[in-house]
């Protein structure tokens, strides 16, 4: 597998980013200033994972190896729950606030796991090799 999938997946994640960007800047005025905060933070979040999706997918194109194709896996499903959690609650009031913390979980492994493949890469036996 190419790194084509997380580059085109951080494409996804930074477009969301500046949708929600638009929306917040144009017509969540009515949410109040809490909750506009949390948007504008979690805007931020997806923005900063979006180039660390692009980057991973970079990495794996160079050898980064499955270590950085997990480091893919969880940057998204950290970005997707993330940003799940904090909208629905900040914009719906849905409970689902509990999401944020797993999905923040997630992107911290997601920069583990990338920091792992950078400082592994090449090493014998770590079965990186045959992902390459």
């Amino acid at each position: 597998m190419t790194g084509r999938i997380w580059i085109g997946a951080g494409a996804l994640v930074g477009m969301g980013a500046v949708a929600m960007a638009a929306l917040a800047a144009h017509a969540l005025d009515g949410i109040g200033p809490a909750r506009l905060a949390m948007v504008n933070s979690t805007i931020r979040m997806e923005g900063w994972h979006a180039l660390a999706l692009l980057g991973t997918g970079l990495w794996v194109g160079q050898g980064g190896g499955r270590r950085a194709h997990f480091a893919g896996a969880a940057f998204l499903a950290g970005a997707l729950l993330f940003g799940a959690g904090v909208y629905g609650l900040a914009l719906g009031g849905w409970p689902v606030g509990f999401l944020a913390p797993i999905g923040g979980s997630l992107l911290m492994l997601g920069w583990a796991a990338l920091f792992v493949s950078a400082l592994l890469r090449g090493e014998r036996g770590t079965g990186d090799d045959a992902a390459r």
